[in-house]
């Protein structure tokens, strides 16, 4: 009897087939609220979609994950296109997500990490290009609404907290449209040197991200980041974080975080006043202290008390020098007289003459070896010229002549064939002694 039952692995894999062959599941747009977000370690995003009454579970694969412009998180609401298929190991359907977009606010985000990631690279948000907050400020600039918490907030902790110090407030509007530029025109008015301001503080209460956004415009980044004067940025609440936060030289949870931030209290202003109180008492004691023991060393030194005694030794130094000095005068004088006496004694400076001789002897005896030498470089040139005479006679051409040769040339040839002549050649018959022409009568080859 065939068996009418079907493993549960079986079931699976048939209900996976009829919905990779459906075509109205292979390419689903779905809106909803991420839920469950898990991003795995090997990249895969896990979560689920959700609406008002309904809900379904989600995977992204990093092969598409990578692309993706923002972070999902619970909560966002997000635009998803993706496949529904059946994941038979548990026997429940999902979508598997290729795209996904944030939906609404989604877009402000992307906007937000765009610049972030930009701004990041200029290195406009490095630490080692932040200016320090002065500890002590006399005059604070605050850029906000002129109206509002944030305003009355900072105004009154400083006041409470350092009441010395000043504040002025630049007016700018903190939301809308026209925001960004009148903050940046603000921030430009109190870094124009015209306040003598220790400090800036920028900022507003909180909000929603649009009505944060004017502090994520590039101008009002730039703005801050060339401005002069060091800056606070405190915009919104402490989990909120704009594009100023990044680029201020110091970032406060809360507006009024930021005059916390700027200017210190009484109480500390007073411990470090007392503190620098004792220190200074303690290094002027310290002073006083080591100056005691110098004096008291000075004015038990044995100098002091035997001041002669210094006397005494640079006298005793001065002798000693002129000792030596008298010494040094004394052997020079000696062997000044040691030579002078060896000139006075020469035979050259009593018999001056015979300096004169011997030069007269040394010159005869010179220019007689002078013309020896030439005789005899003579004699060897004449020896040499005569061998090299008869060397030439010897390899001479024309030499043969003497012996009763003679050259015949024809046409300035040398003739030394009779096949190269024929009957009537004029021929030049060079002798000895003279030259004759011929002509010829008759050839003999033989």
């Amino acid at each position: 009897m065939q068996d009418k039952y079907l493993k549960i692995s079986d079931l699976n894999d048939y209900i996976k087939s009829v919905f990779d062959e459906n075509p109205y599941l292979k390419k689903v747009y779905l809106r909803g609220e991420v839920s469950n977000f898990k991003n795995h370690t090997r990249g895969h995003l896990y979560f689920t979609l959700k609406d008002d009454t309904s809900r379904i579970s989600a995977v992204m694969f990093y092969s598409s994950a990578v692309s993706l412009k923002f972070v999902p998180e619970d909560g966002m609401n997000v635009l998803v296109e993706g496949r529904i298929s059946c994941y038979p190991a548990q026997g429940t359907y999902q979508i598997y997500v290729d795209k996904m977009e944030p939906d609404g606010l989604g877009n402000l985000y992307i906007e937000f990490e765009k610049l972030k990631e930009k701004l990041a690279k200029e290195g406009l948000f490095n630490d080692d290009i932040k200016k320090a907050i002065p500890k002590i400020p006399k005059r604070i600039g605050i850029i906000t609404a002129p109206t509002g918490a944030a305003i009355r907030d900072i105004i009154s902790t400083i006041k409470r907290r350092f009441p010395i110090c000043e504040t002025i407030l630049f007016p700018a509007l903190v939301q809308g449209r026209d925001a960004a530029p009148d903050i940046v025109k603000q921030i430009k008015e109190a870094d124009s040197g015209n306040y003598d301001l220790d400090v800036l503080i920028v900022g507003r209460g909180g909000g929603s991200i649009e009505d944060l956004w004017a502090f994520n415009e590039e101008i009002v980044a730039r703005a801050i980041y060339e401005a002069r004067v060091p800056i606070i940025s405190a915009v919104g609440h402490e989990i909120d974080f704009t594009i100023a936060d990044f680029v201020a030289d110091l970032r406060a949870p809360t507006p009024t975080g930021a005059a916390e931030m700027a200017v210190p209290t009484v109480a500390e202003i007073n411990n470090i006043i007392n503190n620098y109180e004792i220190r200074l008492n303690e290094f002027i004691g310290n002073m006083i202290h080591k100056d005691k023991l110098l004096l008291e060393r000075i004015t038990g030194s044995y100098i002091l008390k035997n001041p002669l005694s210094l006397y005494e030794i640079k006298e005793q130094k001065l002798d000693n020098f002129i000792d030596t000095l008298n010494n040094n005068i004394r052997k020079r004088l000696e062997n000044g007289n040691l030579v002078l006496k060896g000139i006075k004694s020469s035979y050259v400076l009593k018999n001056p003459m015979s300096l004169f001789e011997i030069k007269k002897e040394k010159l005869i005896f010179n220019e007689k070896c002078l013309y020896s030498d030439i005789k005899n470089i003579i004699i060897k040139n004449d020896h040499n010229y005569k061998m090299l005479i008869n060397t030439l006679k010897l390899v001479n051409p024309l030499g043969i002549l003497e012996k009763g040769y003679s050259l015949v040339t024809k046409d300035n040839v040398l003739i030394k064939d009779c096949k190269n002549l024929k009957k009537d050649d004029i021929l030049n018959i060079r002798l000895h002694e003279g030259n004759v022409i011929a002509k010829v009568q008759n050839i003999n080859n033989n």
